[in-house]
């Protein structure tokens, strides 16, 4: 039977990081409530109801992926907004005590949002998450957190974040299909502050240590701090934004760790074959060619 919970007004992200920190330190991951020890996906549905935009953090949003004045200032939200809205859905799942893995460190590995129409900042909006399809990896354990928000009962949003839980891989599972293609670069690179994952997080609600400073990134095993990866694809978005049909799916994979301060190489092409309409894209290493990420819109 599924478990229904409702989120009321705007979730504090703070409290919510730090349990999810908990899982994550030597000691304490062993303690009763805590304890993380795999299985299966609960059958939970959260939400939250009556979600109202506030226009101040639409702006400020838009400010730190990069979006046009146009689109802050515009008739509809950037079309990865709402992801706002439903991270502190996806970390309420993943921080209950029937969650069978910890949040920290396990991997987002691709995106996938729908947007059905474009939403107007005044409307009103539903917003429900639910983890579902665990499966086996060559590396591990693999789930989707899937979200829908609905206007007046109408589906206007949706989107499928998947996720690895390294571990004891499966040589034997299916693949997860073909990988979306590297985009060279078109000569567009942008410079990315070391500050960039402190601004997100203050906007997103995401303080996932790896994402903050050089030292709580080291304890993570990375040499210093990474972007996050929805920073990332709403970078890119915002870069094709204007080029996008009102209805469209854009997905991402997401590779290589961005590590801050550093600069990144934006791609990207017109796909026309008569089957298939829309825009490729990538974001890599200028110097290398090594893909940060690779995506699509169609």
């Amino acid at each position: 039977m599924t478990v229904e919970r409702t989120l009321e007004g705007t979730p504090s992200s703070l409290p919510t990081m730090l349990k999810a920190a908990l899982p994550a330190l030597p000691g304490v991951n062993l303690l009763p409530g805590i304890r993380k020890a795999g299985g299966d996906l609960p059958d939970l549905r959260v939400s939250r109801h009556g979600v109202e935009i506030d226009p101040a953090h639409v702006a400020a949003y838009s400010r730190v992926c990069g979006f046009a004045q146009s689109e802050i200032r515009g008739q509809a939200l950037p079309l990865t907004y709402p992801h706002m809205l439903a991270f502190p859905l996806h970390m309420a799942i993943m921080t209950d005590g029937s969650f069978p893995y910890p949040a920290i460190g396990t991997v987002h590995l691709r995106n996938a949002i729908t947007q059905r129409r474009p939403i107007a900042p005044a409307e009103v909006l539903d917003v429900t998450a639910v983890a579902t399809n665990l499966r086996g990896h060559a590396k591990g354990r693999v789930f989707d957190l899937v979200t829908t928000v609905t206007s007046d009962a109408e589906t206007v949003w949706e989107s499928t974040s998947t996720y690895l839980r390294v571990g004891k891989g499966d040589a034997s599972a299916p693949s997860e299909g073909a990988p979306l293609e590297v985009v060279p670069s078109n000569g567009v690179e942008w410079r990315l502050a070391g500050n960039l994952g402190r601004r997100y997080a203050a906007v997103s609600g995401d303080h996932n240590p790896i994402h903050l400073y050089p030292l709580t990134a080291k304890a993570f095993g990375f040499p210093r701090q990474i972007a996050h990866g929805m920073w990332s694809k709403a970078r890119c978005v915002a870069a094709i934004a204007n080029r996008l049909p009102d209805a469209v799916t854009v997905e991402v994979e997401f590779k290589k760790p961005i590590v801050l301060p550093g600069t990144v190489a934006f791609g990207s092409r017109v796909v026309d074959d008569g089957a298939h309409q829309g825009i490729d894209f990538s974001l890599t290493n200028p110097k290398s060619g090594a893909p940060h990420l690779v995506g699509r819109s169609r």
